[in-house]
């Protein structure tokens, strides 16, 4: 079963459930689908379903600190119950070891021996670890490599 399809799947259950917030929260994500769909002219793939869910988590972070630093906390639960029913359709993350030695590997293969390099790693590690690795932590151990 692809990906559009459980989460169809899980907003049809949620419904049934009478679960109005999960229902809410997965119709917000098909919605954020269906424009990329449309916009796009395209139907999108498992891989483009987890950008779309990733730009949408981190829009959701975004917002929670920002409502947390306004002393908003009614609104950052709710932003972070979306971001619970989001992450549950995220690819299992890698562990700060497995990303590790991915960064390591990518840097041997691209020959990387400077900072300017850093661009031929991420091009190498994006397509690997986009969805399951947070990829400004990715790129931030990439520069940190680099610059020893």
């Amino acid at each position: 079963m692809n990906l559009k399809q459980q989460i169809t799947d899980d907003m049809k259950a949620a419904m049934r459930a009478g679960d109005t917030k999960r229902r809410d929260a997965i119709r917000l994500l098909q919605a954020a689908i269906k424009q990329r769909e449309v916009d796009e002219r395209i139907t999108l793939d498992d891989a483009a379903v987890v950008a779309v869910i990733e730009k949408m988590l981190k829009q959701r972070r975004d917002s929670i600190a920002q409502y947390e630093s306004a002393n908003r906390h009614d609104l950052a639960d709710a932003e972070k119950y979306e971001v619970s029913v989001l992450q549950a359709y995220m690819p299992q993350a890698l562990s700060d070891a497995e990303v590790e030695d991915a960064v390591s590997e990518a840097i041997n293969a691209a020959g990387a021996k400077e900072q300017q390099d850093i661009g031929r790693v991420m091009a190498i590690l994006k397509p690997r670890l986009s969805g399951r690795a947070d990829m400004s932590k990715v790129s931030a151990l990439v520069k940190a490599k680099l610059s020893v």
